[in-house]
């Protein structure tokens, strides 16, 4: 991923978007069998090896409760979700269909219009009950927004399941040694700023880690700065606005005042916070097993991101879509009810799943709060003012012109309103 530093959404890049969408056309409602024709009940996410070990955990619960289903849960140990679908999307292109995969906001609408899954809303008619408690226990937004964004022809093809938002991940030890407050949910762009700069002169730490990735390094600045990339209904691009160039410009001058390391490289943010070399990134809840391990939790906060118009976050949830050339969708289903439910939403919390629980109950519970940094409540906060990332069905080429104008600004090869200019251009031949 480009990595530690801001992973989550690295949506489709490049090339692997433009081979995801042919492949999946090419089998649009196919007939692949891949588990149907066994007995398992076949599982397919995105999880490094870190992650794995804490999936596990999860799957290892479930068997226990139904020992009548064999899953077989297989973590692909990418670092973005672009090399995820591509590779999945080969494997479907080939025959091999999971029952039941993981899939990001970014990649809903792209499976959902190629009539590859099974839709949900019988499954939901018979299990009423435990729907209903389940969206009363979640902030109605998510519901709100994945009837609206995550079906192209008003059935069900996801229930909307745990998230990320974007918040300020940021160094206690290194604040208190440069003598700057820690920072407030109120702070403004200039009092972000001026952190950098009193933290690099004292310290000499990088203030910020900027980065050019779609959801966790363009998006919250634009956000906050009361634009986005595109309308609300993600019909008209708008990354050639003024406010999206001036967030731009502010993210160069971090890195050409040296308050930020080069893009690019191999620059780690995590370990680099957890050093006192790096001041702050931005993250979802997913920086945590990292931080854990380098035994920072109690060195780290989070915070809102700093904001200059409005408060802002991008945010983007998970699906587990039940594939339509499933065998097994009675099982699958038993599966998906498991991972909403409250026993087995609880446990991935605690486990340290990468991802803020769905149910508010168990987001402001010690399952979620324990052994996290001071601050973590503001990841679900995050939901009462945040914007779904724009994703329309041609998000991978989308993604791909966005994150490609913004790259071109923070090296300097390009002035701010130039590669916006051509991107916003790009954008509008794929809408």
């Amino acid at each position: 991923m480009n990595q530690p530093l801001l992973s989550r959404r690295r949506f489709i890049q490049t090339t692997g978007g433009t081979a995801l969408a042919a492949s999946l056309a090419a089998c649009g409602g196919g007939n692949g069998s891949g588990g149907s024709g066994t007995k398992e009940l076949s599982f397919v996410y995105m999880g490094t090896a870190e992650q794995q070990a804490t999936w596990n955990k999860l799957f290892a619960k479930f068997t226990e409760q139904h020992p009548e289903i064999k899953l077989k849960a297989e973590g692909i140990p990418l670092s973005n979700w672009g090399d995820f679908f591509n590779k999945l999307s080969t494997r479907i292109a080939g025959g091999q269909v999971p029952d039941v995969i993981q899939i990001a906001t970014e990649g809903q609408r792209l499976f959902a219009s190629k009539g590859l899954l099974a839709p949900l809303d019988d499954y939901i008619k018979k299990d009423q009950s435990t729907i209903d408690e389940y969206y009363a226990d979640m902030d109605p937004n998510l519901i709100e927004w994945d009837k609206k964004y995550a079906s192209t022809d008003g059935k069900t093809y996801y229930l909307p399941g745990e998230f990320n938002t974007m918040c300020m991940w940021y160094s206690k030890d290194l604040f208190a040694k440069a003598g700057v407050p820690e920072p407030t949910p109120k702070w403004t762009w200039d009092d972000f700023r001026h952190a950098c700069e009193q933290i690099k002169t004292k310290t000499g730490a990088f203030g910020y880690a900027a980065d050019s990735a779609y959801f966790g390094a363009i998006m919250p600045w634009l956000l906050t700065n009361g634009t986005s990339s595109f309308s609300e209904d993600w019909s008209k691009p708008t990354f050639d606005d003024p406010k999206a160039i001036e967030a731009a410009e502010f993210n160069r001058k971090l890195v050409a005042d040296k308050l930020s390391p080069p893009p690019g490289g191999t620059f780690d943010a995590f370990t680099a916070a957890a050093q006192g070399k790096l001041a702050m990134f931005g993250g979802g809840r997913w920086p945590i097993i990292s931080i854990r391990n380098l035994k920072a939790t109690a060195k780290m906060g989070i915070v809102p991101w700093p904001t200059k118009v409005e408060q802002g976050s991008p945010v983007g949830w998970n699906g587990y879509p039940i594939l339509k050339a499933s065998k097994k969708k009675d099982d699958a289903w038993t599966f998906i009810k498991f991972l909403i439910s409250k026993e087995g939403s609880s446990t991935f919390a605690q486990l340290g799943g990468t991802i803020v629980p769905a149910r508010k109950s168990i987001a402001n519970s010690q399952s979620f709060l324990t052994d996290a940094p001071k601050g973590t409540e503001y990841l679900y906060q995050a939901l009462s003012y945040a914007t779904p990332i724009p994703s329309p069905d041609k998000g991978a080429a989308v993604q791909k012109a966005i994150e490609d104008g913004w790259k071109q600004v923070l090296t300097g090869n390009a002035q701010p309103a130039d590669a916006l200019g051509k991107a916003q251009t790009a954008l509008e031949g794929l809408v």
